[in-house]
């Protein structure tokens, strides 16, 4: 049987663990059910190996919940526009378009910064999953058809303020 002092203790012990647990709101930890607000841009470009350069201002997902929503129920994007997904170390990057309204593109990233692989035109509301086949530093979400039109392809360098730092710029 387990003493008066030591039952104290032991409540007093669970209550301190509950209140140092962090308590996160459900539309930071379930599943989304809306578009998040614009997430703060950087602009990037794409270079050809023949020097021609594309330009265009993406959106930062930064934080767990950002990369979690993407570009989740939004209609359209801008055909100078996306997000980038910056990784805090090459790794696998496995994506899908649930709760994605729009077809996108996208641009996986290696380590050297050059377009390792695209995946053109993926399947709005589509739970399959898109993958790098290995490991890349960023993914970038653009309009759907962009690369092909223009002419963006695998080797081409990618530049942006977001892909300078030695991990996840906040």
């Amino acid at each position: 049987m387990m003493s008066f002092k030591a039952g104290r203790w032991l409540a007093l012990a669970a209550c301190m663990a509950a209140v140092s647990v962090p308590v996160m709101a459900a539309e930071e930890t379930g599943e989304p059910t809306h578009a998040q607000a614009a997430l703060p841009t950087v602009p990037l470009t794409i270079t050809s190996a023949g020097g021609v350069k594309h330009v265009f201002t993406v959106e930062k997902a930064m934080t767990p919940r950002e990369q979690q929503v993407g570009e989740m129920y939004r209609p359209s994007v801008p055909a100078d526009g996306g997000m980038i997904f910056v990784w805090p170390f090459p790794r696998q990057s496995d994506m899908w378009m649930q709760h994605t309204q729009a077809s996108l593109d996208i641009v996986f990233i290696g380590p050297d910064n050059r377009v390792s692989s695209i995946v053109e035109n993926a399947v709005p509301l589509s739970l399959a999953r898109i993958s790098s086949h290995g490991p890349v530093r960023a993914t970038l979400e653009l309009q759907a058809g962009i690369t092909e039109k223009l002419g963006i392809v695998v080797g081409d360098r990618v530049d942006s303020a977001v892909l300078n730092t030695g991990s996840s710029p906040k």
